[in-house]
């Protein structure tokens, strides 16, 4: 006999207002108190954002696909403004991409990244440190992993100044097509323009990630066309999402005074205080699978063809999962299984790479700053699905 299913509640709330987009958790909170998976009438789509549920959804790639797009529309029923990423795509396609990737970036070649990422962290790290205080994301967290990963992918320095703007374009458009939307893509075309041409074979280093990449065209596991957009999502996993991983961090650590002290005392927790950070304030927000057959989600029947909006922030803050204290930072916490870089399939293969930046530049910090505070609020980016911050001032105090 079938399990009974319910009628899901039907929320009317719109998750893209500016009002949501600067601070979700509000929104968040009340998604979560309508149930695991609700009917979101603003967007004509299921809104999931039980733990269990998202992870099901993310572990389960073919009742609920990726080709159809990350974004509210079904990109495959009309022509978007490039090609579908790794991120936008199935088996078989995303397991030739997946293979083409993961045959360059593995824990051999991540780990031989550890002194090239560290040595300009030493240096950023110990300028700021002779400040009374700094801009933790102008500073520090864009100025870094713009400095360092570029350089291993093996893209020139010339047109480094569009990565940002592209990956902002980029990572807007799984969100609605909004004045956020238009914005972002103001000057989309010179943006893509110069960092695709950046990404092509003869532009590229023949000693960094990039060739590894293209090397796979070569043994006829992937198209050049594909081998570009690998490219490109190798630039987001060590930049773009690792820029938003770090301030997101430091927002958090700032916070907690007492949090940063015991690190310095204890520099080993540096990993969990990251993870725990990143449960708290996942950078990617939200995005959408759309299902391919009828099924069942949460207790809610879901019709084939359906767009599911997936709530990041609201699963890695589910108290079912992580507990009553969910929206609190706690260095006793383990947030191991946190979804903030995904799950299964689509659980992002640069993952190591950002982490191993992040690590970095906090052990860097935990040696030479004694304290770490806010110094004013921060000001949050005003984004369709991605959580960061645009400015962040701190003050700081070195000595031991």
């Amino acid at each position: 006999m079938s399990t009974p299913t319910i009628e899901p509640a039907v929320f009317s709330g719109d998750p893209y207002s500016e009002k949501h987009l600067l601070d979700p958790y509000p929104f968040l909170a009340s998604l979560q108190e309508a149930g695991p998976v609700s009917w979101l009438e603003s967007q004509q789509t299921y809104a999931v954002v039980g733990y269990a549920e998202v992870y099901e959804v993310l572990t389960d790639f073919e009742t609920y696909v990726s080709s159809g797009g990350l974004g509210p529309r079904d990109i495959r029923k009309d022509d978007g403004w490039r090609p579908p990423s790794i991120l936008e795509s199935d088996p078989p396609i995303h397991t030739l991409m997946r293979r083409a990737l993961t045959g360059v970036i593995n824990p051999g070649t991540v780990r031989a990244l550890r002194g090239d990422f560290t040595a300009p962290a030493v240096t950023l790290v110990d300028e700021l440190s002779r400040r009374p205080g700094f801009d933790a994301i102008k500073d520090l967290a864009e100025k870094y992993p713009i400095q360092v990963f570029p350089d291993a992918v093996g893209i020139p320095m010339e047109g480094r100044e569009h990565l940002l703007p592209y990956g902002n374009m980029v990572f807007n458009a799984f969100g609605p097509e909004n004045y956020i939307y238009h914005q972002a893509f103001a000057e989309g075309d010179e943006h893509a323009r110069v960092v695709m041409n950046a990404c092509k074979r003869e532009s590229l280093t023949d000693d960094g990630f990039g060739a590894g990449i293209w090397a796979k065209v070569e043994e006829g596991l992937i198209t050049e066309d594909q081998a570009a957009l690998l490219v490109r999502a190798l630039l987001s996993a060590g930049v773009d999402t690792t820029i938003f991983g770090i301030g997101n961090t430091l927002a958090v650590l700032a916070r907690h005074p007492a949090a940063w002290a015991r690190l310095r005392k204890e520099p080993s927790l540096a990993k969990f205080a990251i993870d725990e950070a990143l449960r708290l304030e996942s950078p990617f927000q939200k995005f959408h699978r759309t299902t391919t057959v009828d099924t069942v989600l949460g207790g809610v029947d879901i019709p084939a063809g359906s767009k599911v909006q997936l709530f990041i922030g609201a699963a890695n803050r589910d108290p079912k999962k992580w507990g009553a204290d969910a929206n609190e930072f706690s260095l006793e916490r383990s947030s191991s299984g946190h979804v903030a870089f995904g799950m299964g399939l689509h659980q992002c293969v640069g993952q190591p790479i950002a982490r191993l930046e992040m690590e970095i530049v906090l052990q860097q910090m935990l040696e030479k700053i004694h304290t770490l505070e806010l110094d004013g609020e921060p000001t949050p980016i005003l984004h369709n699905v991605l959580r960061g911050f645009e400015s962040m001032p701190v003050r700081i105090t070195t000595g031991s």
